[in-house]
C-alpha cells in the first residue's frame, strides 16, 4: 500500500490494541505523542503513513518482530528507542503487557527540519528495534510528561521537541542525506539541450520537474533556478511559449 493511502499511525494502532491511548497530544501538520499501556500482543501492524518512534519509561520486555523474512528479538528497556519507517508492516509477538511512549512524525516535519539545517533531502530512516539511544530517549519521555498540559507554553515545549526529535532521527538513525548539489550559472548545453528536448517532445514523457532535474542531476529548486538562469524563463513559462 502506498504511504499516502495509509492510515495515520494512532489509528492503525488503536485498531491493532483495541483501546485508546492513556494520553495523547498532536501537534497541527507536526507529530502525534502518545502515552500506550496495553497488554501482550500478538498481531501485524499494518503500513502506517507516518514514522513511529518508540520509547519505553520503565521495566524489561523482550519482544520479538518480524519484518518480511527478517527476525529481530530485542528487550524494550528504559534508554531505548524502536524506530519503524512510514510504509512498513511488521508482526509483534509481545508476551506481556507494555508501557511505552510513541511518536508519530510525518515525512513532511523531517523534511522541513532537514531543509532548516540546510540538507537538500532527508535520507532514509533505519528501521531500529530497541536500539540504545538514552538521547532520544530523554527526549520522547520529556515531550511526554507534559502531554496532559494545554496551557500555550507546553504545546510550544512539545512543538520544540519534536523539531529536536525530528534533528536527532536525521542524525542518529537516517542513511546519509541527498546534499544540495550546488549550481553557478545556468544549465550545462548539455543538460539544457536534454530539458529541451524533454520538453519540445510530443510524446508521453514525464515533463515533471522531478524528471527534468533528475536528468540535469539537481534538486527541483536548483534546476528551477539554472534553467531560468539559461532560458530567461522558468520550466512553465517556457513550456506554454514553445509547446502546442
Amino acid at each position: 500500500m502506498p504511504i499516502g493511502e495509509a492510515p495515520h499511525a494512532d489509528t492503525e494502532m488503536a485498531r491493532v490494541l483495541k483501546m485508546t491511548p492513556v494520553r495523547m497530544a498532536s501537534e497541527p501538520s507536526s507529530s502525534v505523542i502518545a502515552h500506550w499501556k496495553h497488554d501482550a500482543l500478538h498481531d501485524v501492524v499494518g503500513p502506517m503513513a507516518d514514522h513511529v518512534l518508540m520509547t519505553f519509561p520503565s521495566g524489561s520486555l523482550r519482544f520479538e518482530r518480524r519484518t518480511g523474512k527478517s527476525v529481530v528479538v530485542g528487550t524494550a528497556r528504559p534508554g531505548t528507542v524502536t524506530v519503524i519507517p512510514a510504509g512498513s508492516t511488521s508482526r509483534w509477538d509481545i508476551p506481556e503487557s507494555l508501557n511505552v511512549i510513541h511518536l508519530y512524525l510525518p515525512q513532511t516535519t523531517l523534511e522541513r527540519v532537514a531543509l532548516e539545517a540546510g540538507t537538500a533531502s532527508p535520507g532514509d530512516l533505519m528501521d531500529r528495534s530497541a536500539h540504545p539511544d538514552p538521547i532520544t530517549s530523554r527526549l520522547l519521555l520529556s515531550a511526554a510528561d507534559v502531554l496532559e498540559d494545554s496551557a500555550a507554553l507546553d504545546a510550544l515545549f512539545r512543538q520544540q521537541l519534536t523539531d529536536l526529535l525530528a534533528t536527532r532521527l536525521l542524525a542518529a538513525h537516517a542513511g546519509p542525506p541527498v546534499a544540495i548539489q550546488p549550481v553557478i550559472g545556468g544549465l550545462s548545453p548539455t543538460a539544457l539541450r536534454r530539458a529541451i528536448e524533454r520538453l519540445r517532445s510530443d510524446a508521453d514523457s514525464d515533463v515533471s520537474l522531478a524528471a527534468l532535474a533528475a536528468d540535469a542531476g539537481l534538486s527541483r529548486f536548483h534546476f528551477c533556478r539554472a534553467f531560468k538562469e539559461s532560458t530567461g524563463l522558468s520550466p512553465h513559462a517556457w513550456l506554454r511559449q514553445h509547446r502546442p
